[in-house]
């Protein structure tokens, strides 16, 4: 009873039925920050307070966003992104699982090779859902293909986002008595990746298989294919603007600097008029604003959610049932993880909240580092995948509902949710048993 009144479950759980009542994700996170509050016996003048001060946890990410957000729009004023898109519509050729294979390549390369993120989406899908439409390809299977490669390369691959991810659990592992390093936490977190990968395939070649009939509606957002598809001077400059940024960012570990020389690159060296900089700016905010909000408000909710100590509740409550039994533990905590990054919708930030628990129940069950590493961070990243308050489906919305057919929560939260999430579960549990 203790588990189910816990302001957590509460809160969450209404969050999820706003959002499939098709309440806008915005109000229904206050609202589900409200009730958090009460819940958690806090009046509404200290809510409101705990979270607007709680906003600011987001900040960096929402900064990055915005000024990704204006990089994407100067690939789209040098004409670049149209000409990618173009030149990804030649490679296609009819075959819908190619280009299902170069979707899911360009979001992974978003994240370790020029650390855009989702910024590219907005930019490059909408040019190609004419070219959806036309294979009739289902952009459910285009949703799990964005989320898979926004996700899986900050689980296992220890280079952009991902180096940020398993930095974060080498060192609150460290902080809470179990030592570790980010050379094993890739080392064990390729089982995650399987997962899934796994995922993927069952969405792509059997979930979403059939052909799914969508209106042809014209997009006038710029972003048309061009004629001429030879890249010139311009075009050149905006790559090396993207290669800066990328090495900007692992070098300073700061993404919106990184950004920020980016377009710095692209208007010192003339690649766009810097009169247009105010334009480009607009732009940016325009694309990706409305996300970066979001993240801010999901920050001042987490924040809500810790202050109620409804965390510490939740994983003491849920421990008198482990009973000894490493499946049953191992069931629990992926549990609890799967319903606080719901909330929260970033598995980064999710990391401290379960750590400071999850490591030593752990070690007190006897699991090893590489299943402790297993756990904590799927754990961590259950949830980011389905949550209406992740970018991991924010993301893949903006792009594909650019002509209004493609549903957040219906079309990208329900998919993303089920395709990966219970193959995260499925394996993160054997793994406490091989490993």
């Amino acid at each position: 009873m203790d588990i189910i009144l816990n302001p957590i479950i509460i809160s969450v759980v209404l969050l999820c039925v706003l959002c499939v009542l098709r309440i806008n994700v915005l109000l229904a996170i206050i609202i589900s920050a409200i009730a958090a509050g009460f819940a958690g016996g806090m009046d509404i003048e200290k809510i409101m307070h705990t979270f607007i001060s709680g906003m600011g946890g987001n900040s960096e990410t929402a900064l990055s966003y915005i000024l990704l957000g204006a990089f994407a729009a100067a690939m789209t004023h040098t004409g670049l992104a149209p000409i990618l898109a173009k030149k990804i519509a030649n490679v296609v050729c009819g075959k819908k699982f190619v280009l299902l294979f170069i979707i899911t390549l360009l979001a992974i390369a978003s994240q370790n090779l020029i650390p855009v993120h989702i910024a590219f989406i907005p930019i490059l899908i909408p040019p190609l859902l004419s070219v959806m439409n036309m294979l009739k390809l289902d952009r459910r299977a285009v949703a799990c293909a964005l989320a898979f490669g926004l996700k899986m390369p900050y689980i296992a691959i220890p280079a952009g986002f991902g180096l940020i991810f398993q930095g974060l659990i080498a060192e609150n592992m460290n902080q809470n008595g179990m030592h570790t390093t980010v050379g094993e936490i890739w080392k064990a977190n390729w089982f995650l990746a399987l997962a899934m990968l796994t995922g993927l395939l069952i969405s792509i070649f059997i979930t979403y298989r059939s052909p799914r009939e969508y209106e042809k509606i014209e997009i006038s957002d710029g972003t048309s294919f061009v004629e001429d598809l030879k890249l010139n001077k311009n075009h050149y400059l905006t790559l090396f603007a993207a290669f800066a940024t990328l090495g900007v960012q692992l070098w300073t570990n700061s993404l919106p600097l990184g950004a920020l020389v980016g377009l710095t690159v692209i208007f010192g060296t003339g690649a766009i008029d810097h009169r247009k900089m105010d334009k480009l700016m607009n732009e940016g905010i325009g694309l990706m604003g409305y996300v970066a909000f979001v993240m801010l408000v999901a920050a001042g909710y987490a924040f809500v959610l810790k202050e109620t100590g409804s965390v510490d509740a939740l994983v003491h409550s849920a421990a008198s049932f482990m009973e000894g039994s490493k499946l049953l533990a191992a069931t629990i905590m992926l549990a609890i993880g799967l319903f606080i990054t719901m909330g929260i919708g970033t598995s980064f930030g999710t990391i401290p909240i379960l750590a400071v628990l999850f490591v030593p129940i752990c070690a007190k069950m006897g699991f090893s580092i590489p299943a402790t590493i297993v756990l904590l961070s799927a754990a961590a990243a259950l949830g980011d995948a389905g949550s209406p308050a992740s970018d991991t489906t924010l993301g893949p919305t903006a792009g594909l509902n650019a002509d209004g057919q493609h549903n957040h929560i219906t079309d990208t939260c329900i998919p993303t949710f089920l395709h990966y999430n219970i193959p995260l579960i499925i394996f993160a549990v054997i793994a406490v048993f091989i490993f």
